[in-house]
């Protein structure tokens, strides 16, 4: 799989990997491995990245790491999208999120963007995929992901920050896109 890091804010460690050969879950445990062994100066070998149990049906498990059978202290955020993965890490306590999408989505992505968007309908593609990956990146580092309606998710002016009005987290957003992918960070920052 190639994989390269992603320019994020202090505190949080990301990476982009991309491969048609294996599928998303064996992508995201490689490269969480990778960021995990990269991060606390370990080799690869050394590091095993699981999935939790499922808590319940439509629960999302989580990705847990230990090196060298010590459970790590980190959360681990991906995504993936066709044959792209993306991992974040950071200390337990920053809530992240993250979200990442072809640079040129096809038109059914589009309008399903447009169906949930607080845009005008004149938007264009940029516009509509750089708003929709920041409404569902704040989406995943709420916690609640899909039980929260796209259109419940406010962004300021310059889509620096997002934030779902019935919580008083509020996050900050980092563009780290590379290439032909559009990738988005929230990560909390606290109340406004």
């Amino acid at each position: 799989m190639d994989s390269e890091a992603l320019s994020a804010p202090a505190g949080v460690a990301a990476f982009l990997g991309v491969s048609d050969r294996l599928d998303h879950h064996e992508r995201k445990r490689l490269l969480a491995g990778r960021v995990i062994a990269a991060l606390l100066d370990a080799e690869p070998r050394q590091v095993r990245v699981i999935r939790e149990a499922p808590a319940q049906f439509g629960y999302h498990p989580r990705l847990l790491a230990t090196v060298r059978g010590e459970e790590v202290p980190l959360s681990i955020h991906t995504c993936s999208r066709g044959p792209a993965t993306v991992v974040a890490v950071a200390d337990i306590v920053i809530p992240l999120g993250v979200d990442v999408r072809a640079a040129h989505p096809t038109p059914a992505e589009l309008d399903e963007m447009r169906r949930h968007s607080h845009l005008f309908p004149d938007a264009d593609a940029a516009q509509l995929l750089a708003h929709w990956t920041r409404v569902t990146a704040v989406r995943h580092a709420d916690g609640r992901g899909s039980r929260v309606q796209p259109e419940r998710v406010r962004l300021d002016e310059d889509l620096s920050r997002g934030w779902v009005p019935d919580r008083s987290v509020h996050y900050s957003l980092a563009d780290l896109s590379r290439d032909s992918w559009t990738v988005t960070l929230a990560y909390g920052t606290g109340p406004r």
